[in-house]
């Protein structure tokens, strides 16, 4: 009975590992234009040579260097938070 029951818990540890990997996103290729375009971005504002663009890398970027990312399909626009005061819970004031 026992070995039936290690047999059992092994299967279904297995198949949970099983389905786990089957539900990793496989990491998106990037296009050869995106590549080119990441490549130019890396050469002129890469500055501490990682490899990866981190917040003062992105600050010092120009806007047009900026506006190339989306249009080649790399740094989607982000969704920005409303400023603070336009989140309110109170209901709108009426005019009198």
């Amino acid at each position: 009975m026992k070995k039936l029951l290690v047999a059992a818990i092994g299967l279904l540890c297995a198949t949970a590992i099983v389905v786990q990997a089957q539900d990793a996103k496989p990491k998106k290729e990037l296009t050869p234009e995106q590549q080119a375009v990441m490549k130019e971005m890396l050469a002129k504002y890469d500055t501490n040579k990682d490899g990866k663009l981190d917040k003062s890398e992105r600050a010092a970027m120009t806007q047009e260097d900026k506006d190339k990312m989306p249009k080649a399909g790399l740094n989607k626009a982000r969704k920005h938070a409303p400023p603070a005061d336009a989140c309110t819970n109170a209901p709108a004031a009426a005019d009198k």
